[in-house]
């Protein structure tokens, strides 16, 4: 899927990113456990160097705690990585953040220094909320849609951590399919910028599939449907998302679908897993070979 929104203070935000990073000691990234590669963002693997990166699976209560177990071992096997799983009611824990912090740099608190970290995350990913549990006050704006926070801030939330905020912050250009269907489904892009249809075939599919209980239990199956599109329709009908002439509504289902999957009704869900991602990018490396070559042989027929 191609997400066709970028905003203007998104672009200025990844330029304000990229000016502020040689001149802050952590990075936090904030991410969505039910989609903890999909919900990172690709420019910060190329521009973090030896920096140390805490990453947040934040939403974890929503997502499948198993899989959330199979990110973080497998995220901390990079260099000066460590993650934290934490929900917003959990602000006990969302406070530990301080202590990693100063456990990842050890050389701040006794020279009396400050660390200046850099705060970052997708829309809609939490990252406001978090940030006014950790300051203990409201700081942050917060809201159940991306794209609310629209300029960078300089928060001291004491304990000896700054934090630079930034805006919810996605790329121009989500090479993997997947996981701009992915991002979609959880929330991360505003609902006027995708089609509802193809996003809940998507997430559908991968319900069916993967979580077939959880189906089952949500909409009171006692077989499942074949595949995502009787899925649909038997949802549609018992929901009474019907057209003039007793057809069902698809984009009116796919409305509610994607709401109760965001807010947890249909269970703990993970629309990805580190295997899955493995062999993602194992195609994306493949599909990258065949665009260079075809880009090669455009160029000589060129010349010729």
């Amino acid at each position: 899927m191609n997400i066709q929104w970028y905003p203007g203070h998104m672009h200025k935000a990844s330029k304000e990113i990229k000016a502020a990073l040689p001149s802050v000691d952590l990075i936090i990234e904030i991410l969505d456990a039910r989609i903890p590669f999909s919900s990172q963002n690709p420019m910060l693997a190329t521009l973090r160097g030896d920096k140390p990166c805490i990453k947040i699976l934040n939403k974890s209560d929503l997502a499948d705690p198993v899989v959330t177990q199979q990110w973080q071992t497998y995220l901390e096997q990079e260099q000066g990585v460590k993650t934290l799983a934490l929900t917003a009611h959990q602000p006990e824990k969302i406070r530990q953040l301080i202590d990693l912090a100063h456990k990842m740099l050890p050389d701040k608190a006794p020279a009396g220094k400050l660390i200046q970290a850099l705060i970052m995350g997708i829309p809609n990913v939490g990252k406001s909320t978090f940030i006014n549990i950790l300051a203990g006050r409201f700081i942050a704006k917060t809201g159940n849609e991306p794209a609310i926070t629209k300029a960078q801030q300089r928060i001291d939330i004491g304990h000896g951590l700054v934090l630079f905020d930034t805006p919810g912050l996605l790329w121009p250009n989500v090479e993997n399919k997947n996981s701009g269907f992915r991002l979609a489904t959880t929330g991360a892009i505003k609902d006027t910028a995708i089609d509802h249809d193809h996003i809940v075939y998507f997430a559908a599919e991968y319900w069916l599939k993967h979580y077939p209980e959880a189906v089952k239990t949500r909409f009171q199956f006692d077989t499942l449907p074949e595949n995502e599109q009787l899925f649909l329709e038997v949802i549609g009908k018992n929901r009474g998302c019907l057209n003039p002439g007793g057809k069902v509504n698809i984009d009116k289902v796919a409305k509610i679908l994607l709401t109760e999957f965001r807010a947890g009704s249909i269970g703990r869900i993970s629309l990805e897993t580190p295997v899955m991602m493995e062999e993602e990018l194992a195609e994306l490396v493949i599909i990258r070979a065949l665009k260079e070559a075809k880009k090669k042989e455009r160029k000589q027929k060129w010349k010729r």
